[in-house]
C-alpha cells in the first residue's frame, strides 16, 4: 500500500483509506472505492467513532444509498462480531429481525430496547468475555428468533426476543443503575 498525490493510503485496487479526527475530537475512518476527487460516483464506507461516548456508526455509500448501522445496538453488534468479514447491515438476519420489529414488537417494547441497548452495549464491551457474550446473543436470540420467525412462530420469537430483553437489562443495566453514587456530606 502506497500513498497518492493527496497523501492518503491507497491500495494496487485504487481503495483509498483515510484517518481523520474531527473538529469535536471524533475518529473517522473513511474507506473509498477510488479517489472522491477523481471519481465523483465513488462508493464510500465511514466508521465514526466518538471515543467519550463509545458509540459510532457505520456509513456505506457502496451501493449508491447511504445505509447507516448504529453500533450500540446489541443485536447488530452481535451480527457483526459473528459474521465478521461477511458482515452487511442489510444482512439476512437483521432484515428479518427488523422486519418482524416492525410488523410485531410493540411500541412499547420497541422504545424500552432502545434506551437500554446502549447501555447493554456498553456493559457488554467492559467486559472480559464480551466474544463469549456476543456470541450467545447471535446463537440464542438473534439465529432462535430468525429461525422462529421462518417458520411462522410469531409468538415465540416475541417471547424470546423480549425474555432475553429483560434477562440483560437485568444482567448488565440493572447493576449499573443500582451502584451506589458518592454523597457529599455537609458538616455544620
Amino acid at each position: 500500500m502506497g500513498k497518492d498525490e493527496y497523501g492518503h493510503y491507497v491500495n494496487d485496487e485504487g481503495v483509498e483509506i483515510r484517518t481523520s479526527t474531527d473538529k469535536y475530537g471524533r475518529d473517522h475512518i473513511d474507506i473509498y472505492d477510488s479517489c472522491p476527487a477523481e471519481n465523483p460516483n465513488h462508493g464510500s464506507i465511514h466508521i465514526n467513532y466518538d471515543s467519550d461516548t463509545g458509540k459510532g456508526t457505520i456509513v456505506d455509500t457502496t451501493s449508491g444509498e447511504k445505509e447507516t448501522t448504529d453500533t450500540s445496538c446489541y443485536l447488530t453488534t452481535a451480527c457483526m462480531r459473528n459474521l465478521k468479514n461477511n458482515f452487511d447491515d442489510q444482512c439476512y438476519q437483521l432484515d428479518i429481525l427488523r422486519w418482524f420489529r416492525d410488523k410485531f414488537v410493540s411500541q412499547e417494547d420497541k422504545e424500552h430496547y432502545y434506551e437500554i441497548a446502549p447501555i447493554i452495549v456498553d456493559e457488554i464491551e467492559k467486559s472480559d468475555n464480551k466474544d463469549n457474550v456476543y456470541k450467545y446473543i447471535y446463537d440464542n436470540v438473534v439465529l432462535y428468533c430468525v429461525r422462529k420467525i421462518e417458520e411462522d412462530n410469531f409468538d415465540e420469537a416475541y417471547s424470546r426476543y423480549k425474555n432475553s430483553v429483560l434477562a440483560l437489562e437485568n444482567q448488565f443495566v440493572k447493576p449499573v443503575k443500582q451502584q451506589p453514587r458518592v454523597k457529599r456530606l455537609i458538616l455544620s
